[in-house]
């Protein structure tokens, strides 16, 4: 008997495998601490689910930490987040996705906050973001005022971002032309197929970008970057991607984001 639009609604809504996909490239000092709290929490709620970590080039633990956890390994070759976390979702078995970084903890309120959105008809969505208490004071009064904006705005932050398969397929999954601010774009294209929330549950993410600059340089930099539109975005801009990421690579506190 073929299935009526109200039933695969339902059927939508149901939420039977969660799949955490994780991207990660040099990630053996937070990648642990990370996979243990994804298993924490999805115990803690009852709910099946499986950790994907995507290895994107990684010449550290990354993989041996991932296996050693139990995680499926995708292991890739692109130094591109937007591009490993579509990898990650391609052989992610579940029905719904949730993209964690490699440096973001999560709690089972989080995730069973992200499960019950998701059952109550929402397309995805994100939570509320606090910075790691090692973070730069003037960084965590930045991440602050950044959070409640991106939540006034309906916009998941990159470090944790949360959908049903169907819609994230049907938005076209990131948007591999940005090497940055992928999560906003695809918030947009998520917002414009349904209800998209943002929790008030907070993951905690590391303040280790923030750690590679000074008050001031980051403030440049972010004008610099709001003069210029989203332009830079599509390329390795020197904030994240140019020598300084590779100066945190060498000290193994690294991200891709």
């Amino acid at each position: 008997m073929q299935e009526t639009s109200a039933e695969r609604a339902d059927r939508g809504r149901h939420c039977s495998v969660l799949s955490f996909v994780v991207p990660a490239h040099n990630e053996e000092q937070a990648l642990g601490a990370t996979l243990a709290s994804l298993e924490t929490a999805a115990r803690a709620i009852h709910q099946l689910s499986e950790i994907v970590v995507v290895d994107d080039a990684s010449t550290d633990r990354t993989a041996e930490i991932a296996r050693a956890r139990g995680a499926s390994l995708r292991s890739v070759n692109l130094r591109h987040i937007a591009a490993a976390r579509n990898a990650g979702a391609a052989v992610a078995l579940g029905d719904v996705l949730v993209f964690v970084d490699a440096d973001t903890t999560v709690t089972g309120a989080v995730v069973a906050a992200a499960v019950a959105a998701i059952e109550c008809g929402a397309v995805g969505g994100g939570a509320r973001v606090k910075l790691a208490s090692d973070s730069p004071r003037w960084a965590r009064a930045v991440w602050a005022v950044a959070s409640w904006y991106y939540r006034r705005l309906g916009l998941a932050a990159g470090c944790f971002l949360f959908a049903r398969r169907d819609a994230f397929e049907a938005a076209g999954g990131f948007d591999e032309t940005y090497f940055a601010t992928e999560e906003i774009h695809l918030s947009r294209a998520l917002l414009a197929l349904g209800s998209f929330v943002v929790l008030r549950e907070a993951v905690t993410t590391s303040g280790r970008k923030f750690q590679l600059l000074s008050a001031w340089a980051f403030a440049r930099e972010a004008l610099r970057l709001a003069r210029a539109g989203w332009v830079p975005y599509k390329s390795r801009h020197r904030w994240w991607y140019g020598p300084q990421r590779e100066r945190s690579d060498a000290g193994g506190r690294t991200r891709q984001e």
